[in-house]
């Protein structure tokens, strides 16, 4: 159940409208690294939580709520970018280099579909696809995950506030910097609530893995390359389950041959004998 105010998380201003980085903003809504992303990951992530994990449930239900008021932000702040401008499309402007340069610099598809709004599209124009979610009913894979999205969302937001000389938006993003800079740090601190994380899934039992190579690590190069001794080659693993190792080259065994076709592909090419 979700319930709704007529108010921002953040307060949103934007003091110089600026229709290009209305097009930059909308990579942090639709884009791979962006709010819609999150927020819909971390929600599939809770539906898949049992009853006996309710706190992660909520956890991760609090944080995908927080998300979306995010989209809000950002939805706010393209559209607060695209209208007021004198570099809007929607401006009667003469037919001169300066005007088509400034028209180009904002998404056609901001002004054509969707009347100076934001879209769920990324800065391309590409449109968000749930391809970007990952939800694998697995928590710690899923956590792991999480902390990867923060990453990658950070450092998206921290590009965006070293581009804008705008106030206004230069706030938001240290908003939504900070919040990344928490949800990175309590996807971490909940992983580390779990027991034996590492490897993922935790369920199956390690003595099925061929114990040969599973904490071995393993040089793809055609030459034979010394052992870095590096904390990946040598030492326990993190996991506390191994010793890492070093394999200066792959197994290796048998040809990559296809079996026949069935006839009726007619995959086989048609030749003459001599």
């Amino acid at each position: 159940m979700f319930y709704q105010e007529p108010e921002l998380q953040y307060e949103v201003t934007v003091e110089q409208p600026d229709p290009h980085f209305a097009k930059l903003l909308q990579q942090a809504i639709g884009g791979q690294e962006g709010e819609m992303r999150v927020a819909l990951q971390y929600m599939f992530q809770a539906w898949a939580v049992p009853e006996d994990h309710a706190e992660y449930r909520n956890l991760l239900m609090e944080t995908a709520a927080e998300e979306l008021g995010h989209i809000e932000m950002l939805a706010s702040a393209v559209t607060k970018n695209l209208r007021g401008s004198s570099k809007s499309m929607s401006d009667e402007v003469e037919e001169t280099a300066e005007a088509a340069e400034a028209m180009t610099a904002q998404s056609p598809r901001q002004f054509l579909s969707s009347g100076e709004s934001a879209m769920p599209v990324d800065s391309n124009g590409v449109p968000f696809t749930g391809n970007y979610v990952v939800a694998s009913g697995n928590l710690a894979g899923d956590l792991y995950a999480n902390v990867m999205a923060e990453a990658t969302g950070r450092t998206l937001a921290t590009r965006l506030w070293e581009y804008t000389d705008d106030p206004g938006m230069k706030d938001m993003l240290s908003y939504l910097i900070a919040r990344d800079t928490q949800h990175q740090n309590q996807w971490l601190q909940a992983l580390e609530t779990l027991d034996d994380p590492v490897p993922v899934p935790a369920s199956f039992p390690q003595d099925q893995e061929n114990q040969e190579y599973n904490y071995t690590f393993m040089s793809t190069r055609r030459d034979e390359q010394p052992d870095p001794e590096m904390p990946w080659t040598q030492g326990d693993s993190p996991d506390g389950n191994g010793q890492f190792s070093y394999a200066p080259g792959q197994p290796g065994d048998g040809e990559v041959i296809a079996p026949d076709p069935d006839p009726m592909t007619n995959d086989e090419p048609n030749r003459t004998d001599d």
